[in-house]
């Protein structure tokens, strides 16, 4: 398997770099340096983008509620960000209009949000379609499901989102680095680091086995995200920045509206509160509240506090109540405060990022960041290492974005001859072929061979999913699933899509389980709901446990 090659590889030879965790933050400083020609190891005391980077609204934006705080430079970073990231992946990051209702009442008023959408278009280089002003009639023509009342109008504008899910995302720079040489390994956690001859000796332990190993490195890069922190405390480094926390949730229910929009209103506590498509189900949030901790979950008064908020502000034909819910997102911002600038109000700090270097130690420290400005992250992590001392073969090397145009014809062309899209899904939300090149690029190809080869590969397996057979193969050769939460919930998003329920009594969930695990199926299906729970199937059907949800 690659995760255990990859763990007997870590205590061979000195890396140029070692980074310590797998969200975005790890996973593009990794994709990045590898890139460049470094020797680079990553590993995650958990699965890659298994906290934090799991959890967000799937949206890159280019930060438009900054504006209110007069941060323009940061917007403008941002949306070049953004607008860098719809360049790059255009199968992954796509354009998608924000429809926005306005209050009577509210703090600002329409005109004026109207022409911060102006002003927000202009900063972001004119790079998506233009803004435009609502009236109630307009808004009940095209978005019915609003309720007006107590509206004068809204706004259009646009930003963009992730079409499959953010973990997936991160994923796929987690495989970039590892395609250019990288070594990486999920379920490794660091027990901290000392300097010792010039380099880092870093202790580590597989968490599934217990084994200990060391891992020696020139340099450490900290992107442990909300346990940032906690790990310089282990390596002894002291910091200006630290981290504050707030915690956003969201709901994902069945599809509320056929268009294709982000329905955007400023919920009862005047934060901006979103209905977001997810192909076939619909994701409703977010909140923002602080906590001190970054372990969270999910509380009866969050979803009191979205499900009211949503049921206010839709027409829906009976409200929607937690029976509704068929599953939950809920996960921790990590922001960046800096010791001594009074800035630990939650409620006025930005997701910017800060890089924080230790040159005599050769120790960098990630803050804070956000999905949008990933890009920034991986290219300022190149050169904050440089000037470590670490050479960088290929310095101007495209480290980041999609397989090149003939790649994409090449596969698109197989697929048309191989009759591909013949086969998606009745209630797909797109074409098969769009789907698996966003999710494989260049690597689809051999999903259409196994295709070719068997024609059985090519069928969804888990009812209410699309994935393909052939793609669990794939993942279990490729993407080292090492418990089926890594492949339901970030190499895939179908526990955000199926009922625990369903799936705790679906046959096509025991096949995938035999693909990926073999002779270990069966413990990983009950490891998972053990861990999970499931609500009491439908009458007649035996659940593979009887664990209430959690």
């Amino acid at each position: 398997m690659l995760r255990a090659t990859n763990i007997d590889s870590l205590s061979r030879g000195t890396f140029d770099v070692l980074v310590l965790g797998g969200g975005i933050n790890g996973a593009v400083a990794a994709a990045a340096l590898a890139g460049r020609g470094a020797k680079v190891a990553l590993i995650d005391r958990g699965d890659f983008a298994g906290f934090t980077s799991q959890e967000s609204s799937n949206l890159a934006w280019g930060g438009i509620k900054y504006m209110e705080s007069l941060e323009f430079r940061l917007v403008r970073k941002l949306c070049r960000s953004r607008n860098r990231l719809l360049r790059s992946y255009p199968s992954s990051v796509q354009e998608i209009r924000f429809y926005a209702a306005h209050e009577r009442g509210f703090r600002h008023g329409l005109f004026k949000l109207f022409l911060g959408t102006w002003l927000y278009w202009i900063i972001g280089s004119f790079f998506t379609k233009l803004p435009r002003l609502l009236s109630r009639r307009t808004i009940a023509r095209e978005e019915p499901i609003i309720n007006v009342d107590g509206c004068d109008g809204g706004f259009e504008y646009s930003d963009a989102y992730l079409v499959d899910n953010d973990a997936r995302f991160v994923w796929g720079f987690v495989r970039a680095a590892l395609d250019r040489g990288a070594l990486a390994a999920n379920y490794v956690e660091s027990l901290g680091a000392r300097r010792e001859g010039g380099a880092w000796v870093a202790r580590a332990r597989d968490v599934l086995s217990g084994r200990e190993l060391s891992i020696r490195a020139r340099v450490i890069v900290n992107a442990c995200g909300p346990f940032a922190d906690a790990h310089n405390a282990l390596t002894g480094q002291r910091t200006r920045h630290r981290h504050i926390f707030s915690k956003g949730i969201h709901l994902i229910v069945d599809r509320l509206t056929s268009s294709r929009r982000v329905l955007t209103f400023f919920a009862d506590d005047g934060r901006p509160f979103f209905v977001i498509p997810m192909g076939n189900r619909t994701c409703i949030g977010t909140t923002d509240t602080p906590v001190e901790v970054p372990e969270t979950h999910v509380t009866p008064e969050d979803r009191r506090f979205v499900l009211s908020n949503i049921n206010k502000r839709l027409n829906l034909p009976r409200p929607l109540t937690e029976a509704d819910v068929i599953a939950e997102r809920c996960g921790v911002r990590p922001l960046a405060v800096q010791d001594g600038s009074g800035t630990d109000d939650w409620m006025l700090l930005s997701r910017k990022h800060a890089v924080e270097v230790d040159r005599e130690q050769a120790h960098v420290s990630i803050f804070g960041g956000k999905l949008t400005d990933c890009l920034n992250v991986g290219e300022e992590i190149c050169e904050v290492v440089q000037a470590l001392g670490v050479a960088l073969p290929r310095p101007a090397a495209r480290w980041y974005g999609e397989p090149g145009e003939d790649e994409r014809r090449a596969f698109f062309e197989e697929a048309r001859q191989l009759g591909l899209d013949a086969r998606t899904q009745p209630r797909s939300s797109e074409a098969l072929s769009a789907r698996l090149w966003r999710r494989y690029g260049a690597q689809a190809l051999g999903l259409l061979e196994e295709i070719r080869r068997d024609p059985r590969m090519a069928d969804p397996l888990i009812d209410g999913a699309e994935d393909l057979r052939c793609e669990v193969a794939y993942a279990a050769r490729h993407e080292m699933i090492t418990k089926l939460e890594d492949f339901l919930r970030r190499r895939t998003k179908i526990a955000l899509l199926v009922r625990r329920d369903e799936l705790s009594t679906s046959p096509g969930l025991r096949e995938a389980c035999r693909i990926l695990f073999g002779e270990a199926a069966e413990p990983k299906l009950e490891e998972y709901f053990q861990e999970h729970g499931a609500r009491q199937p439908a009458e007649g059907k035996a659940p593979l446990t009887a664990q209430p949800l959690r």
